[in-house]
């Protein structure tokens, strides 16, 4: 699950930065594992964020959209995340980029 997110989250950034920076960082405590994915990408509008969690929505989903995608990318993230007691965030400006987190606690999979 961890696996699948760090790659739902990257290949969105690919996806989203044509041109510019993509930055994945990890670090730890004795009890949670902190990651997130940063770009520069094309950012996602503020009225749009809380949308991107649900299953089949997508930023732009109108007919001449620029990215494909079933738009169901974000809401498996979000549902591995809550599977695992992980709390997901976004920041994004449009234009400027945005920056999935992900802070999960680690004894809870430690014993799994």
């Amino acid at each position: 699950k961890i696996k699948q997110i760090f790659l739902n989250l990257l290949s969105n950034a690919c996806k989203f930065t044509k041109e510019g920076t993509i930055t994945f960082g990890l670090t730890n405590t004795q009890d949670f594992l902190y990651f997130y994915v940063a770009d520069t990408g094309v950012g996602i509008p503020p009225d749009q964020l809380e949308l991107i969690f649900e299953q089949f929505t997508q930023v732009d989903g109108s007919q001449t959209r620029k990215f494909e995608g079933t738009g169901l990318g974000m809401a498996i993230t979000k549902n591995f995340c809550d599977m695992m007691q992980a709390e997901i965030s976004v920041e994004s400006e449009l234009g400027i980029g945005t920056k999935f987190s992900v802070n999960m606690p680690i004894k809870e999979h430690i014993t799994q």
